[in-house]
């Protein structure tokens, strides 16, 4: 699937999720659906550096496939499946694991198409 068919129905099915974008193996956004070009890659590169702050703490663990930032007006997550990486900001107390599902969902099908 394409990427902005992706981002395309998360956003129409989790109504959670309030800005997102798919970000591919060279760093670019793939697709976004944000307040524009400069939103986009800023949320991408917020993604970027928590999934890498993260994965120096645990450098001898796990690879880190999710991150995520509670606020008070909202969350960021950040998910990846090694290849893309899907970033969103939230509503106010989301429920994550479901943000965090549907994110992967949405590189699956994105991984799916480009298979």
């Amino acid at each position: 699937m394409d990427a902005s068919v992706a981002v395309s129905e998360l956003v129409e099915v989790s109504t959670q999720v309030v800005e997102v974008v798919i970000v591919g193996p060279g760093g670019a956004v793939e697709a976004a659906r944000t307040a524009g070009d400069e939103r986009a890659a800023a949320l991408a590169a917020h993604g970027a550096e928590l999934l890498a702050e993260a994965a120096s703490i645990r450098a001898d663990g796990p690879s880190v496939e999710r991150v995520h930032v509670d606020t008070e007006r909202g969350s960021l997550v950040a998910v990846t499946d090694g290849e893309r990486t899907a970033v969103a900001t939230t509503v106010a107390e989301p429920t994550l694991g479901l943000v965090a599902y549907d994110l992967r969902t949405a590189l699956a099908r994105v991984r799916e198409d480009n298979a």
